[in-house]
């Protein structure tokens, strides 16, 4: 049955619960993969053997983020917030008890005030509780604070790179000490940046976050309708890519020669014939500074609702990374 929400057209049941039915549905949806310990937290279903375990989580409306990266070589255990919201301390907390195997904890989440204020008091409890945690906040989108003030950077669809990476080495067997700095250093060498082209629409709301002209696009603009840098001329295409390219390449330090990971992440209401278009705009952008690609990927990763629009994620694979971002992963969002 179709709810309609105000002037917003919706299938969900009541708005308060769709945080807490999402959990459960997916749970139901893929038993292989994860399973449903709390009504807020979902854990791999294939047991792990002793390893550090790797926590993440946020609000919901994220979709496949974050409950799509739970599984072998990723995640071990999410915890699940509200409409764009954090997760409370407690779930969080909860999500990182099942995630302990006697070996540490790694929390990695998106650098946002809610998330980081109840990921620390999780800590606090999980501190009293005897299991040593290690926090690390994701800051690749460069277009929420300058480059020397990068500490006070979002996290978006980067985060998905710093799971994948985290999981790798921490199923590899890798101590938390080497997981925390492969993860400190995937996180120092990724960089993204989005555009929008209309406004995420929140269940049980009646309008949009923000309006946009026709004729518009918001450059820069945070998965929770954050500001961004500029408002712009609708562009093509070639045009979006070779501008998102372009603003990357200023941040990130990719001399010639150098190596990416390139990831094109739908918002939620963008087809994947605009994202190709984009990304081949990127690819001959990054080809004309001598820089080649390892992995491409394109699709919904870390969308906001129904937002219109994408963004666009460079990794520079230094050291381990490469070897890690090809390392086995079964997850619901991302299976090799």
């Amino acid at each position: 049955m179709t709810a309609v929400l105000g002037t917003i057209k919706k299938l969900v049941n009541e708005p308060a619960d769709v945080a807490i039915e999402l959990v459960a549905a997916f749970a139901d949806a893929h038993p292989d993969i994860v399973q449903r310990v709390a009504e807020r937290v979902l854990v791999r279903t294939e047991q792990p053997a002793a390893k550090v375990g790797i926590v993440t989580g946020g609000g919901s409306g994220h979709e496949p983020a974050f409950l799509g990266y739970v599984g072998a070589g990723c995640a071990d255990a999410v915890a699940v917030g509200n409409i764009f919201a954090a997760p409370s301390p407690d779930a969080i907390f909860a999500s990182i008890e099942h995630a302990d195997r006697g070996r540490g904890v790694l929390l990695v989440y998106g650098n946002y005030s809610g998330d980081v204020m109840n990921c620390r008091l999780a800590v606090r409890k999980a501190a009293a509780a005897g299991i040593e945690v290690r926090q690390l906040f994701v800051t690749d989108d460069l277009a929420s604070a300058p480059v020397d003030e990068s500490d006070r950077r979002r996290g978006i669809a980067g985060d998905v790179m710093i799971f994948k990476v985290a999981g790798a080495a921490a199923e590899a067997g890798g101590s938390l000490d080497e997981v925390e700095a492969v993860a400190r250093t995937a996180n120092a060498c990724t960089r993204t940046i989005g555009v929008a082209l209309s406004s995420a629409e929140l269940p049980g709301a009646a309008a949009p976050i923000f309006t946009t002209a026709r004729d518009e696009m918001e450059v820069g603009l945070g998965v929770h309708g954050e500001p961004g840098i500029s408002t712009q001329k609708l562009g093509t295409a070639g045009e979006v890519g070779t501008l998102l390219a372009q603003r990357l390449l200023a941040d990130l330090v990719c001399p010639p020669g150098s190596t990416v990971a390139l990831l094109v992440n739908g918002l939620g209401a963008t087809p994947l014939l605009e994202q190709y278009l984009v990304h081949q705009a990127v690819l001959r952008q990054l080809a004309a500074s001598g820089i080649s690609v390892h992995r491409s990927m394109v699709g919904e990763y870390v969308t906001s609702l129904q937002m219109a629009g994408l963004s666009v994620t460079l990794t520079l694979l230094e050291g381990q990374l490469r070897e890690l971002l090809d390392a086995p992963i079964r997850t619901v969002a991302w299976c090799r």
